[in-house]
């Protein structure tokens, strides 16, 4: 029978019968055998490497490991390996998939991931999104805080304005720059303040991620075919020091954080383990309670009420971590945050969808994230922790390898800092502890992917989103996700034992191969003339705005 217009047409008995015959064999040959969740009382449950999933089946299907959102009920409509160390057979696209290697609840189910039901693979599949397209080259790229990415459209009423002696710049509808390109050196301004600019000076590669700091990145050593990085952080008068790892990625270098010690690999694999019994650890014991960003956050984010493994502790502590940088980073930004976004129409900015929560699906999915990452640590500590020998100086002629920002394996992201991208025609923020998911795997010509906002704070891109964002943001995301882990082992390694936390086995560290250098003394000078050269750059590009110059 055919359904047109909620009115049934009738068909001679005999097909009406082929039809049904047929729909039935279909359904029958495409039925998979269902699978029972694993328990969270397993004490030898590794993250799934590699592992094919299981097929959606009625109550017992797994929901989406590698496509995510805050409310669940839909099943994706893209087939895209699932997160959390877990490389599933890909699908195609189209194909409406609920896949996960680790177990969990069926899409919809709005379950607590701490209740002890579901077990820590369980996530909600996100509705699928349409592919956003037609993006405006930026040129450039800003690593850290005030990012600019590339969204689905220019935002509506863009002015381009070419400068004289070179260069270009893109204005907003009520003149504000939104960037700059002159000479090498790339400014951005997020919709709601802040301003990151990107260049080379001296052989260094120089970021200013605010007016009072940045970091200034420059080649450090070779080893076994790989260059790395030395970058040096300053921000309000300190430094730190830290290693990064070239990639070389279809005529793209991107740079991967690299810890500067190893734990013994018996201490990661204990962290993605269940403990015995759960382990409470209030708000008390974190030190939390009287802090201004906890109060700030505080219908954000919600610890969970116990922790059935270090993983989920871990979870905590680095969105914790993140909401005290995005605390920090609206200190650096209020100055022209609220005259920065005006659409020309007296329009406010995108909200975010329903209540401004982090949820436990989008939570889980972080844990995941968590548990694919130690479990990496676990296997890389034992093949590069303590190795020695002597590492030369100099570049390297990095073979094509893929960054660990388009791993097909790693889909959940933790925004790390002011972000700025475009939805639906409309410019939008994001801020860190903010969740994304990435959708496609390979960068357009523009360097970017489509990715779905799984969490965001209010007033900021709407949940469920689609937006186009830079690979190289994705990978500072990724770097700082890494490194606030490692931060967190660092914490728990003192802390166990003690509190409730069960005592770990060896905690004690071997240094890196390629351990850190010195920080460069130099930085905050560096900095410091990059924001002379980008405040001259503006000042031209205000002057010949006003002239009436640009196309």
């Amino acid at each position: 029978m055919i359904l047109n217009n909620q009115r049934m047409y009738s068909l001679p008995k005999w097909s009406l019968l082929l039809v049904v015959l047929s729909l039935t064999a279909v359904a029958s040959a495409g039925e998979p055998p269902k699978k029972s969740a694993p328990s969270h009382s397993s004490n030898s449950s590794r993250p799934a490497q590699h592992s094919a999933p299981a097929q959606h089946g009625g109550p017992s299907g797994h929901a989406s490991a590698g496509a995510r959102a805050p409310s669940g009920g839909h099943a994706a409509s893209s087939g895209r390996p699932a997160s959390g160390g877990g490389r599933s057979a890909p699908t195609q696209r189209g194909e409406a998939t609920s896949h996960a290697p680790s177990g969990g609840r069926t899409a919809g189910n709005a379950h607590t991931p701490m209740g002890g039901h579901a077990s820590p693979g369980g996530h909600t599949a996100m509705p699928g999104h349409a592919t956003a397209g037609g993006h405006a080259p930026e040129g450039g790229r800003a690593a850290t805080g005030g990012r600019m990415g590339a969204g689905g459209h220019t935002p509506a009423g863009t002015r381009n304005v070419s400068l004289r002696g070179g260069g270009s710049a893109s204005l907003r509808k009520n003149g504000q720059i939104r960037s700059v390109d002159r000479n090498g050196m790339h400014i951005d301004h997020g919709v709601r303040g802040g301003r990151t600019v990107v260049g080379m000076r001296n052989g260094a590669r120089v970021v200013n991620t605010g007016r009072n700091g940045g970091f200034v990145q420059r080649s450090y050593v070779n080893r076994g075919g790989h260059s790395y990085y030395s970058r040096t952080y300053y921000s309000h008068g300190s430094y730190h020091v830290a290693v990064y790892r070239g990639y070389n990625w279809h005529g793209h270098a991107y740079y991967g954080y690299r810890p500067g010690y190893w734990y013994h690999p018996g201490f990661y694999a204990w962290g993605y383990r269940p403990w015995g019994s759960p382990v409470y650890f209030g708000v008390g014991l974190w030190g939390w309670g009287g802090a201004p960003w906890y109060g700030f956050y505080g219908g954000w984010f919600t610890p969970y009420p116990y922790y059935p493994s270090p993983a989920f502790w871990l979870t905590d502590y680095v969105v914790a971590a993140e909401l005290q940088s995005a605390y920090a980073a609206r200190a650096d930004a209020n100055a022209d945050a609220a005259a920065n976004y005006d659409d020309g129409g007296g329009n406010a900015p995108p909200q975010a969808s329903g209540a401004a929560t982090l949820t436990p699906e989008v939570k889980q999915a972080i844990a995941e994230e968590v548990k694919a990452q130690l479990a990496a640590q676990e296997s890389q500590a034992g093949q590069d922790g303590g190795s020695g020998g002597q590492a030369t100086p100099g570049p390297a002629n990095n073979n094509e390898e893929v960054p660990p920002a388009l791993d097909p394996a790693r889909r959940t992201f933790v925004v790390d800092n002011n972000l700025t991208v475009v939805a639906n025609g409309q410019e939008c923020a994001l801020s860190a502890g903010d969740v994304i998911t990435r959708l496609t795997d390979t960068p357009d010509a523009d360097n970017t992917v489509n990715a779905s906002v799984s969490a965001s704070k209010q007033s900021e891109c709407a949940a469920g989103e689609t937006v186009a964002v830079k690979v190289d943001d994705l990978q500072e995301m990724q770097n700082h996700f890494a490194e606030q882990l490692n931060n967190g082992l660092g914490e728990l390694a003192k802390k166990q034992g003690t509190g409730g936390i069960p005592k770990a086995p060896d905690t004690s560290t071997v240094a890196s191969d390629i351990p850190a250098p010195e920080p460069d003394k130099t930085a905050e000078k560096t900095l410091q003339e990059q924001q002379e050269a980008a405040d001259q750059a503006e000042a031209q590009v205000k002057q010949e705005a006003a002239s009436g110059g640009g196309q």
